[in-house]
């Protein structure tokens, strides 16, 4: 798979869960390689890519250190993914290779490639409806965002338009990805999913446990705040 490039997203001082990615990648032959993730908690102020006020008026809640430094790591990905000009599978370091891994890139590289970016993990289960099935494997579209952001592949093209529309950090990066009314692009997802997440403590460790949706007085509002902005704005956060 020499058409393939993998970067692990890992942060420098976690390790434990470095030795883990390499004792992961002994099951296989491939060639990769660690980039080092943006640590969210050492951040001195928030990036200009982050505007405090608008995300809390348009999202509802506002994004953790840990939540953005997180994105900026995989903005970080995208970009080496455009500049080499390679199909590029993103790890963040807490994944754990399946059986049939490497038998799932195979197909995503020659057998099936008519996909822009594909999820290779999820933590949550979404209806689906399926595009191919080839052997025991198959390509879908989820109906619903199934969430998490530890596997995926995306081509050079896709990473360009990513990049460009990430120009303003707004919601957590795996909710980004669906986000296909803003950037337009269709994310599918293989199943069953050859990747899974192991046990090992979250390294953001700022985000809630249990993140109320919102709801009520605050959600008419963040509604109205929404409206507004694709009123007013040339580039809306949330379009219809």
């Amino acid at each position: 798979m020499s058409n393939l490039q993998i970067i692990v997203i890992s942060l420098l001082r976690s390790p434990l869960r470095r030795e883990k990615v390499r004792v992961e990648f002994l099951k296989t032959s491939l060639n990769w390689s660690f980039l080092d993730a943006v640590d969210g908690s050492k951040l001195q102020s928030a990036p200009q890519e982050y505007q405090s006020s608008k995300v809390k008026r348009l999202l509802g809640f506002e994004m953790t250190a840990n939540e953005i430094g997180c994105f900026l790591s995989h903005k970080k990905a995208w970009q080496i993914c455009l500049e080499s000009n390679q199909p590029t599978l993103v790890l963040e370091d807490d994944f754990i290779l399946l059986n049939h891994f490497e038998k799932t890139l195979d197909i995503l590289l020659t057998e099936f490639q008519d996909w822009q970016i594909i999820r290779l993990q999820s933590l949550a289960n979404a209806e689906h409806d399926i595009i191919k099935t080839i052997g025991d494997i198959s390509i879908v579209k989820n109906l619903s965002d199934e969430v998490g952001a530890t596997a995926y592949i995306l081509k050079p093209a896709i990473a360009k338009i990513l990049i460009e529309h990430a120009r303003d950090i707004y919601e957590p990066l795996d909710h980004f990805l669906e986000h296909r009314k803003k950037h337009g692009v269709e994310m599918l997802a293989v199943k069953p999913y050859p990747v899974d997440i192991s046990n090992v403590p979250s390294t953001i460790s700022d985000r809630p446990d249990a993140r109320k949706p919102v709801k009520g007085l605050k959600k008419i509002i963040r509604s109205l705040n929404r409206a507004l902005d694709r009123i007013f704005s040339r580039d809306p956060w949330f379009p219809n």
